[in-house]
């Protein structure tokens, strides 16, 4: 089914463990009607027959919804939803207008994966840390969602969107994606030059590499960055007003 929306659409992508409850305080303060929030299969959508949730067949998702659209986007991207927005926009950047992403740390040649993820790639182990993570009623694995930093009423919008199907795509995703693979994709950064890019850098953010990891990336890719100091991670939660604004003034200084 085609999503019909106005000019200069704002499409949102999210990440792991996430549904695109993550946006609400986001779109909020961004207060537009032309924004789109595209969930990633088994994060928040079905996975379809025969998906094997690589980070290929994402790349393709998304390169699939946004040429559903039919004109140029301004895509925006969290966690691996920054993953599969960068991927776009070194492959396909005829689909877009802008792009921003929080992780382009990751696609740095020296970048390690975090420990979560280390142990997501590791047969047996990631097994038994998905079925621990995604365990128990959604109180509990809200529970867990607020651990890590999440608000209250969004950590339990997320806990319902998580499941074993969510299980299984994230150990496929990061299995799909271990070193050297990021690394190598990395090499074509320069193309997503072509389109104006964002950078988002959460000083605070531990799971995507250092900040000078960072900004070598973003020269790479020919994209300006903001440093949101203090914030981490889950920064649209944190202060979703920066985060809003921020965005805004980007969207700003775009031609047309």
């Amino acid at each position: 089914m085609s999503v019909r929306v106005n000019a200069m659409t704002i499409v949102l992508v999210h990440g792991n463990p996430e549904t695109d409850a993550i946006w609400g305080p986001l779109r909020a303060e961004l207060g537009r009607s032309d924004v789109v929030a595209l969930s990633p299969p088994g994060f928040g959508a079905r996975v379809p027959a025969g998906f094997g949730a690589t980070m290929t067949e994402y790349q393709e998702w998304l390169i699939g919804r946004l040429a559903e659209i039919g004109e140029p986007v301004d895509l925006v991207g969290h966690d691996w939803g920054g993953g599969h927005v960068l991927n776009v926009a070194m492959a396909r950047p005829d689909l877009l207008r802008s792009w921003a992403s929080d992780v382009i740390g990751v696609f740095a040649p020296d970048y390690v994966w975090h420990d979560l993820a280390r142990v997501w790639q590791t047969p047996g182990d990631g097994e038994k840390l998905v079925d621990t993570m995604l365990a128990g009623t959604v109180e509990d694995r809200a529970g867990r969602m607020r651990e890590l930093g999440i608000p209250g009423d969004v950590a339990v919008q997320l806990a319902e969107g998580q499941g074993p199907e969510m299980g299984r795509c994230i150990l496929a995703l990061y299995r799909s994606a271990a070193q050297p693979v990021l690394a190598q994709a990395g090499e074509s950064l320069p193309s997503a030059a072509a389109r104006p890019g964002l950078a988002i850098s959460p000083t605070e953010d531990y799971y995507v590499g250092s900040l000078e990891g960072r900004r070598r990336a973003a020269r790479k890719a020919g994209a300006r960055v903001v440093e949101l100091h203090g914030l981490a991670h889950w920064w649209m939660l944190q202060d979703p007003a920066r985060g809003a604004a921020m965005l805004t003034q980007f969207w700003s200084s775009l031609p047309g």
